[in-house]
Formats: C-alpha cells, sequence, structure tokens
C-alpha cells in the first residue's frame, strides 16, 4: 500500500454510510512535466510545520533566560557542546535514544488507530520493577543471554498486560481510552512501588532508599564497540522501522489506519474492529514495555522505590511533530535526548533547576497547538493528528483540517 505518514486517512464511510471508500490522491501533471517540484515544495511545508514548534520553542527559552539574566547563547552552546561534541556526551545522548525509541514506536501503533495509549507511564514502570525483580533471581541459575531474552520479554509481556482492562472497555463498552489509560498508570506507578518496597526489595545498610537488588554491569545488556552504548539502541531503532514499516507497507497497517481513519468505515468493511482495537493496545503496550526493560537492563541496573522518569508524556509531542513517521520520530527523538542531556548540565552551569528543561517541552506543545490553529484558520491544512486528538476529546469536529 501507499500511505502518507501527512495524511492519516485511508478511507472513509461513503455519503450514505453503507461502507468504505477508498480514497486515491491524484497528481495533476502538465504534459511532459513531473511531480517532483510539487513533492518538493510539499515535503518542505511539512517538514517546516513540524520544526517551527521546536524553533519557537527555543526562542521563547532564550528569552527567559536572558529575562533571568542568564545568557541564552551560552546555555545553548552548553547543550551542544556537552550532548554532541564531548564524547562521553554524545555516547549518553545515543543511550537516552532506546526506550524513547521505543515508546516512540508504541505510540505510533496506538494513535494511528486513533487509540490514545496515554498509560504508558504506568506500563513502562510496571516493565521496569518486574524486569529489576526478576532478572536477579534467575542470572545465578540461568545463561546471561537466555535471562537477558526471557526478561526483555517479560517486560513486554507486562507492558502488554497492563493494557487489556482499557482495550476490553474500549472495544466492547465504547469508554474513552484516555480516561481509563490514565487510570491505569496511576495504579501501574503505585503497584510499581509496592513491588520494589516488598516483594523484590533487597536490603542494603549502604541504600536510604528502598530498592531492588542491583544487576551487575557485566549482567547486563551487552555494548557495542568498546563504548558505554548497548545494544538497546538497536532495539529501539529495529523496533521504530518496523512499526513504520508494518503501518504503511502492509494490509495489517491498513486496516488499523482505516480503523483510526473512520471506525464506522472499518466496521462496515468487517475488519472487526473490537480486536483491531485489542491487537492495537497490546502491541502499543508490548513496545513500551519492552523500552522499561530496556532502560532498566542498559542504564540504571535496580530499581529504587518512587522512581518515576515520565518518559512516555515527554514523546508524546515527538511522534505528533514526526506526524506518525517512523523515521522522523528517529530525528525528533535524537533531537530530545541532545536537549535532555545536554540541558542537564547546562541548566546546573545557569544556576537552573532541572524542570527548566521540561519547560522547554511544555513551550512545545504550546507552539505545537497554536501553529496548527493558525494554519488552519488561514485555511491551510492542520497537523491531522492533533485534530484527530482534539476530535477525540470533544474539542473540535474532524473537518477538513483532519483529513
Amino acid at each position: 500500500m501507499s500511505d502518507s505518514p501527512d495524511n492519516p486517512s485511508a478511507s472513509e464511510p461513503d455519503a450514505g454510510g453503507s461502507g468504505p471508500t477508498q480514497r486515491t490522491a491524484t497528481i495533476d501533471r502538465p504534459e511532459g512535466g513531473s511531480a517532483g517540484p510539487s513533492r518538493v515544495r510539499q515535503l518542505l511545508a511539512t517538514v517546516t510545520q513540524s520544526l517551527t514548534p521546536m524553533v519557537l520553542a527555543v526562542i521563547a527559552g532564550g528569552i527567559l533566560l536572558a529575562l533571568m539574566g542568564r545568557d541564552p547563547i551560552e546555555f545553548y552552546g552548553t547543550v551542544v557542546d556537552r550532548a554532541i561534541f564531548s564524547e562521553s556526551g554524545r555516547q549518553e545522548t545515543i543511550i537516552r535514544m532506546a526506550p524513547l525509541l521505543l515508546i516512540a514506536a508504541g505510540l505510533i501503533v496506538a494513535f494511528r488507530a486513533n487509540i490514545w495509549n496515554l498509560g504508558m507511564d504506568g506500563q513502562f514502570l510496571l516493565a521496569v520493577a518486574f524486569t529489576a525483580g526478576v532478572a536477579p533471581m534467575l542470572m545465578p541459575t540461568l545463561p546471561r543471554w537466555l535471562v537477558l531474552t526471557l526478561v526483555l520479554m517479560l517486560g513486554g509481556i507486562i507492558g502488554a498486560a497492563w493494557t487489556v482492562i482499557p482495550a476490553l472497555m474500549k472495544a466492547y463498552y465504547g469508554l474513552n481510552e484516555i480516561i481509563t489509560t490514565l487510570m491505569m498508570t496511576f495504579i501501574g506507578v503505585n503497584v510499581a512501588n509496592v513491588l520494589v518496597k516488598g516483594p523484590f526489595y533487597e536490603e542494603d545498610p549502604g541504600r536510604a532508599f528502598p530498592a531492588t537488588p542491583v544487576i551487575e554491569v557485566a549482567d547486563r545488556l551487552p555494548r557495542l564497540f568498546d563504548t558505554s552504548i548497548h545494544i538497546g539502541i538497536l532495539i529501539g531503532l529495529i523496533g521504530i522501522l518496523v512499526v513504520h514499516y508494518l503501518m504503511t507497507r502492509t494490509s495489517i497497517g491498513l486496516r488499523l489506519n482505516i480503523l483510526g481513519a473512520s471506525p464506522r468505515a472499518a466496521h462496515h468493511a468487517g475488519l472487526g474492529v473490537a480486536k483491531l482495537t485489542l491487537l492495537t493496545f497490546l502491541v502499543s503496550g508490548f513496545l513500551i514495555g519492552l523500552g522499561g526493560s530496556v532502560e532498566l537492563l542498559g542504564v540504571q541496573g535496580y530499581m529504587r522505590a518512587d522512581w518515576d522518569p515520565a518518559l512516555g508524556l515527554l514523546v508524546v509531542p515527538l511522534v505528533f511533530l514526526a506526524k506518525m513517521n517512523g523515521w522522523a520520530s528517529i530525528a525528533f527523538v535524537a533531537l530530545f535526548a541532545v536537549l535532555a542531556n545536554g540541558g542537564e548540565l547546562a541548566t546546573r552551569d545557569a544556576g537552573l533547576p532541572n524542570d527548566f528543561i521540561l519547560f522547554i517541552v511544555a513551550l512545545i506543545l504550546i507552539f505545537m497547538t497554536v501553529t496548527d490553529y493558525l494554519a488552519v484558520r488561514r485555511g491551510g491544512k492542520g497537523n491531522p493528528w492533533i485534530a484527530r486528538f482534539l476530535a477525540s476529546v470533544g474539542l473540535r469536529r474532524e473537518g477538513r483540517d483532519a483529513e
């Protein structure tokens, strides 16, 4: 199939609502001409629309830094120098990308199907907790490669299992998954803490907080090319590229895109909406849970009580900016990893709290919404995925801007 990442609508019901009607895009070409310039202009417009919120957020952040008496050029220079030009910093930036890529892959699967799985932090933390608790039990008796394989799969299965209740409620009772997944996140975060303080707890006089046993560095994910970069980055890249291929080049991807474009059309086409909904939730949760296991086995080595990096909500604006495109998501995840990694040193040098980076992320969200609104008001084409999300919460009707 050929499915543009910028146009989520693969089909829509006909005027009578009796079944799906496939829509095909045609390009009017002058005789002897080429569609090349038109496609280049469309690509440039898409890139501009996606990058503008990030650029505006950086500029607004710089203005705020200046108002607080800090040098914005020095601040952003420190970010770039630490995250890109420093050897250790560059490796840390790549390491940070691994779980973010898997979370992004899980969100793309769900969001393309118009299923708003916002329970990613609960799925992520539960996978981390089970990985941290089970891996040390298996390490003394099983080969390292087998333990790593088993606990990676366990993390994915735990993440998928935590989506079952919202999936069933959505598929068979039509309950809004935004509400149910957020509720499951609240429960999941607290269950993870109970596990760390209870069955997976290891008493250690040298630690002032409850935590699981520490997985030795030699027992964690293998490193690449004598660096600190672990193979989790390869798992993340493969995961998001496989998702991109499945969603744009396979029949299952077509079905999920039809479901996302119009559940009514999917129902009339006999696609089995309930089964597709369950499948989407399970795959999304599995990828997010896998990201949790990769983070634990590649970086942390143990889980302490009340640890919650809240990576899921940080990835949401990135996949929106990427318009659910796998390749673009890799680029935006890389940009965010640079900002997050370099921002830690830059905020410390500038005497600012680490939350300043979260403020930049909030600015990205604001400018993303504002630029989309202005594009629609000018009669242009806004980000269709933002239109879908707003429609799902009753803030906008899906119309021409959502096509």
